[in-house]
């Protein structure tokens, strides 16, 4: 069975995989929930969701830097990867040794498709497809919010997700103005300097990849007394699998706290 990846890469399965490794968070989520309990047997240190498989499944190291030696005991027949998630020159290696189907998500659309591509790709066609259409409806019930908006995922230096993010997209959907005008814009450094000049209506402090605190807000709220500023669950703007079928009324109860 001929597969092609979203980095164009062909890949050839004997059979639908048995033994999968997900080097990426949300598409772990998805492969769980896509059915996949036995056939998953190693996630990242950051795949947290599920619970239970979390606290069961081996660890290969993180999204950037793997355990070779331990991806070699656990002998995978698909290893599911995505290109801005995981570091390339670690990509190619485990490519020369396993055999690896990469995504690479951008927007809305780009999403269904993985989750599509992935039910595919593991014998699960019907079970993805329910997944993508049930999150495809939800956003039908997105609810606008018009604001300009500055999204922080780091601090130290603080750095945005711009346009050309699958955040960016996210942001566009609910109805918010990127500050960030350049539409090839990906995550760009930003000052405390550059955010007065900005001048934010709003700013969204995700709680991943920094984790966002109070103390983070109330910092900036002193010296952006005249921009809103909230905390907000980042795995819902930026995960990118099943986890999807809950942002859209996370984004609507958000609406209401948002003046």
């Amino acid at each position: 069975m001929l597969f092609t990846d979203h980095l164009n890469n062909t890949i050839d399965l004997q059979s639908f995989p048995k033994r999968i490794i997900s080097l990426v968070p949300s598409q772990t989520e998805l492969l769980w929930d896509l059915g996949l309990r036995e056939e998953l047997v190693g996630i990242t240190k950051f795949c947290i969701h599920p619970k239970e498989l979390f606290h069961s499944a081996p660890r290969i190291g993180g999204t950037k830097k793997f355990n070779f030696k331990k991806i070699r005991e656990l002998k995978p027949d698909l290893i599911i990867g995505n290109k801005e998630e995981n570091e390339q020159k670690q990509i190619e290696a485990l490519q020369k040794e396993f055999t690896i189907w990469m995504s690479d998500i951008y927007t809305l659309e780009d999403a269904l498709k993985t989750i599509n591509d992935i039910g595919e790709l593991v014998n699960k066609k019907e079970e993805a497809g329910v997944i993508s259409h049930n999150i495809k409806h939800s956003f039908v019930e997105l609810k606008k919010i018009h604001k300009r908006v500055l999204y922080l995922i780091w601090k130290d230096p603080y750095m945005a997700a711009g346009k050309a993010t699958f955040i960016g997209d996210i942001l566009s959907r609910i109805g918010m103005e990127n500050v960030f005008e350049d539409k090839n814009s990906r995550y760009p450094e930003v000052t405390i300097s550059d955010m007065q000049n900005l001048d934010p209506e709003l700013i969204l402090l995700s709680s991943e990849p920094y984790p966002f605190k109070e103390k983070h807000m109330k910092e900036l709220q002193d010296l952006l007394p005249n921009t809103q500023i909230i905390l907000v669950d980042g795995e819902l703007f930026s995960w990118y699998g099943s986890r999807l079928l809950k942002s859209v009324k996370y984004f609507n109860e958000l609406g209401a706290d948002i003046s």
